[in-house]
C-alpha cells in the first residue's frame, strides 16, 4: 500500500518526508522507527551529498535534496513509495535495482564504477542521460539485522574508493550512540579514506576542548577498538588549528608549512606539513576534525568538498551522540537511584544483584529489586516488575518498592505484604484512570538461622535454586514450587512456599526479561536459565547473576532485566578493600597491597600471581579510561577468591550489544587476559559507574 502524496507546497526533501502518512508503508508510522533507522534518515536528508535510503522487502525510497534533483521528475512522486513503482523500467535493467537487492539480502557493501541513469529533469520534459558512481552499504537497525540500502551517488569524476568509504561512513553513524562511537568511527574513516599521517577529532568539553587522534602506523588490536577512546585536554586557545576552525566556523587549510609546529606534543605533530582542519557546528554541539600529511599536499576542490560534506556526517551524528547521551544518562541515573546501592552484609549469606536496561538503554523502566534487614533480624528480599519503560513505570516502580520497605518493616510475613501492596496498586490504578497498571512482585523472608526462606508470588516467575554439589555428584538446579498468586492490584489473595539453602546453596529471583526471547517460548528460557545455574563453576551469587543474563540464546527483547541471588556460605569468608588514586602509581601499590594480603591468607601462589596480574589490569583501566580513584575489593573463602573493581566514571558504560560473555563491550584492554586467566568474570552497573569483577576457584584447602 501506498503512502498518500506529500502535501503541496512544500520544497525540501526534509519537509516532504515529516508530511507522508508512512504508516501506509513497511516502516510503519515515523513516531516508532527503529532508532538506528531514525538516525539514518536523518543524515541522509542533513547530508549535502545526494543519497537515497530504500527499506525492507519492497524498497521503499527516502532520500535527500541532492538525489531529488538527480531523478528530476521522477521527484516528488518516488518518495516514499517501493523502488519498482517509482522507477518503473529502470528498476530491473542491469546493474541497477539488482545491485541494491544483492546488498539488502547479502549486507556487503557495493560500489558501482559507473552507472547511466535516463531522466526527464522536468515533467513532459526531454529525457536526459547521467553517468553516476553509486556505493551502496547495507543500513542495520538496533538490533543489527539489515533494514535497507544506503545509496550515496556522484558523478564519476569523484574517487570511487572515497566515494564508498563516505557511504559507509554514514551507515556506521547511524549506528554511533556516544560521542566515543563518533570518534571511533570519524577517525577509522580518515585513516582509511584518506591514507592521512596524523587525524584528529575534538568537541567542545564545558569552557575548552577535548580530543583524540590516530597516527599512521598505529596498531590497535580487537579489545583497543572496544575500549574508550583516550581523550586529551585542548585549551581553549586560536593557536590549536582545531580549535580555530571550530570557533570561526571556517575550514583551515595549510599545504606546506608548519601548522602544529607552536602545539605539537611530539615528534608526530612537528613531522606534519600539510594540514585541513573542517568545523563541526550545531546547535548544540562544537568541534572539527583534521588530517594531516608529513609531505606537502595540494587541497584540490573535490577533496575539500568531500571532507566538508563527512565534516556535516559527522557533525549531525556527533550532536546526536550528546543528546542521546544526555537522555540515557538522566534515564540511568532515575532508575538505578531507584534501587538500593548497597546491599545488607551478612555472616553466612553473601548477596549480589543486577539491573540491566532494554536494548537501547534509553528509558527508564519499571524493574526492580531490593534486600533489607527486619527488625527481627530475618532479611527480607524482593524482585517485582511495573509493566513499561518510561518514567511513569520507574515512579510506580518507586512507590511499590518504598511501600513495601515499610509494610514489610511493620509485618514481615509475605501474604500480608502482597495484600498491602495490592491495595496501594488499586489505589494507583483507580488514580490513573485510562492506564493500566500491571505490577508482579516474588518477595521472600530469610532466616539466617536456619536457612529456611518463606517466598509468596503475585504473578512473577518463580525463583531458581542452585544446590550445591554433595559426595560429588554435580550441582543441580530447579524452579522453586511457589504457589502461584495474582498480579498486584487484581484483589487475590496469596500462599506461601518454603524452601532452606544448605551450605553453598543459591537462590536466584529475575525478571521475566530474563528468560523471554522472540520466537522462543517461556519454558525454553526457563529451561535454559536453570542449565546455565546448574552448570556454573560456583555458587556465588555474583556469578551467577552475570551467568542469568547471557543464560538464554536468541536476541532478546526490549525489557528491561533484573536479578537477585543469595548464597548460603560454606565458610565465613575473609575480605579486604583498598580505594585507589588517579595516579600512574595507583596499580603499583595495588599488586604490593593485594600480593601481601593473599600472602597473609597463604592463598596458593599460583592463584595469587594470576589474581595480581587480572586486578593490576581492571585497575589501570579503571583509572587510564574512567579517570576516577577506583574501589578494590577482595573476598575469599574455602572455594573460591572474588576481586572486584569499581570506578564513578561514566564513558563507555552504554551497551549496545549482548555477546555470550555478558556486556563487558565497552572496556576491552586485558579482558582476554581475565578470561584466560579467571574462572569467571562480568560487569555490573551501579548508580555511580561500573564495577568489573573476576573470580579464581581454589582447589586446595585454604586454612
Amino acid at each position: 500500500m501506498a503512502p498518500a502524496l506529500p502535501v503541496p507546497g512544500l520544497r525540501s526533501c526534509a519537509d516532504l518526508t515529516a508530511a507522508i502518512d508512512w504508516s501506509a508503508t513497511g516502516l510503519g508510522p515515523r513516531d516508532r522507527w527503529d532508532q538506528a533507522v531514525a538516525a539514518a534518515v536523518e543524515l541522509v536528508l542533513a547530508s549535502p551529498m545526494p543519497m537515497a535510503v530504500s527499506f525492507g522487502d519492497d524498497f521503499v525510497l527516502l532520500y535527500n535534496d541532492a538525489y531529488a534533483d538527480l531523478i528530476g521528475a521522477l521527484h516528488p512522486a518516488a518518495l516514499g513509495r517501493p523502488a519498482a513503482e517509482a522507477f518503473g523500467e529502470l528498476w530491473p535493467s542491469p546493474g541497477f535495482g539488482g545491485v541494491i537487492e544483492d546488498v539488502y539480502r547479502g549486507g556487503q557493501p557495493f560500489l558501482e564504477a559507473e552507472t547511466q541513469l535516463t531522466v526527464a529533469r522536468t515533467e513532459g520534459g526531454r529525457p536526459e542521460q547521467a553517468f553516476l558512481t553509486r556505493g551502496h552499504s547495507a543500513v542495520r537497525d538496533s538490533r543489527g539485522a539489515i533494514a535497507g540500502v544506503l545509496t550515496v551517488a556522484a558523478v564519476t569524476t569523484q574517487v570511487t574508493r572515497r566515494l564508498q568509504n563516505l557511504g559507509e561512513l554514514t551507515a556506521r553513524l547511524a549506528g554511533a550512540l556516544t560521542i566515543d562511537d563518533v570518534a571511533r568511527v570519524v577517525l577509522g574513516y580518515l585513516i582509511d579514506s584518506f591514507d592521512v599521517d596524523h587525524c584528529k577529532f575534538a568537541v567542545d568539553d564545558g569552557a575548552a576542548f577535548r580530543a583524540v587522534r590516530r597516527i599512521r602506523g598505529e596498531v590497535l588490536d580487537e579489545a583497543d577498538e572496544r575500549l574508550p577512546p583516550v581523550w586529551k585536554p585542548l585549551p581553549d586557545e586560536d593557536r590549536f588549528p582545531l580549535v580555530a576552525a571550530a570557533r570561526v566556523g571556517r575550514p583551515l587549510f595549510v599545504a606546506d608549512g608548519e601548522p602544529l609546529g607552536a602545539v605539537a606534543v611530539d615528534r608526530h605533530e612537528r613531522r606534519i606539513r600539510a594540514l585541513a582542519a573542517l568545523p563541526l557546528r550545531t546547535a548544540s554541539l562544537t568541534g572539527a576534525l583534521s588530517i594531516g600529511y608529513r609531505e606537502p599536499h595540494t587541497w584540490l576542490p573535490a577533496e575539500r568538498a568531500l571532507l566538508s560534506a563527512a565534516a556535516q556526517l559527522v557533525g549531525q551524528a556527533a550532536e546526536r551522540a550528546r543528546r542521546f547521551e544526555a537522555q540515557h544518562g538522566t534515564a540511568q541515573l532515575l532508575q538505578r537511584s531507584m534501587l538500593p546501592e548497597h546491599l545488607p552484609e551478612l555472616e553466612h549469606f553473601r548477596i549480589a544483584a543486577r539491573y540491566a536496561p532494554g536494548v537501547d538503554g534509553n528509558a527508564a523502566g519499571g524493574d526492580f529489586y531490593d534486600a533489607f534487614r527486619l527488625a527481627d533480624g530475618r532479611l527480607a528480599i524482593v524482585l517485582g516488575d511495573v509493566a513499561g519503560h518510561d518514567v511513569r513505570a520507574a515512579a510506580v516502580m518507586g512507590q511499590v518498592r518504598a511501600a513495601l520497605r515499610a509494610l514489610a518493616l511493620t509485618t514481615a510475613e509475605p501474604p500480608e505484604v502482597l495484600a498491602g501492596l495490592d491495595r496501594l496498586v488499586g489505589s494507583l490504578g483507580a488514580e490513573s484512570r485510562n492506564e493500566e497498571i500491571f505490577v508482579t512482585v516474588v518477595y521472600g523472608v530469610l532466616d539466617p538461622a536456619d536457612g529456611t526462606i518463606t517466598l509468596a508470588s503475585a504473578g512473577h516467575p518463580p525463583p531458581v535454586l542452585r544446590r550445591a554439589s554433595v559426595a560429588g555428584e554435580p550441582p543441580t538446579a530447579e524452579l522453586v514450587k511457589v504457589p502461584p498468586g495474582a498480579p498486584l492490584g487484581l484483589g487475590g489473595r496469596w500462599q506461601t512456599g518454603q524452601v532452606r539453602l544448605e551450605p553453598g546453596d543459591t537462590i536466584m529471583l529475575f525478571s521475566d526479561g530474563m528468560v523471554e526471547r522472540r520466537g522462543r517460548s517461556l519454558n525454553e528460557g526457563l529451561d535454559a536459565l536453570v542449565a546455565a545455574a546448574a552448570s556454573a563453576t560456583s555458587g556465588d551469587p555474583r556469578n551467577l547473576c552475570s551467568l542469568a543474563t547471557a543464560a538464554v540464546p536468541g536476541p532478546p527483547t526490549d525489557d528491561d532485566v533484573a536479578v537477585l541471588a543469595v548464597e548460603r556460605a560454606v565458610t565465613r569468608s575473609r575480605s579486604d578493600s583498598m580505594r585507589v588514586a588517579a595516579e600512574p602509581t595507583g596499580p603499583s601499590r595495588v599488586r604490593h597491597w593485594m600480593t601481601n594480603r593473599l600472602r597473609e591468607w597463604d592463598v596458593p601462589e599460583p592463584v595469587i600471581a594470576s589474581a595480581v596480574l587480572c586486578t593490576s589490569e581492571l585497575t589501570t583501566n579503571a583509572l587510564l579510561h574512567a579517570g576516577t580513584p577506583a574501589q578494590v575489593e577482595i573476598d575469599l573463602n574455602a572455594e573460591r577468591l572474588l576481586v572486584s573493581v569499581a570506578d564513578t566514571g561514566t564513558r563507555g558504560s552504554v551497551i549496545r550489544t549482548h555477546d555470550g560473555m555478558g556486556s563487558l563491550s565497552s572496556r576491552g584492554r586485558g579482558l582476554g587476559l581475565i578470561e584466560e586467566l579467571s574462572d569467571s568474570w562480568g560487569t555490573d552497573p551501579s548508580v555511580r559507574g561500573s564495577t568489573v569483577w573476576f573470580e579464581i576457584l581454589i582447589h586446595s584447602t585454604v586454612d
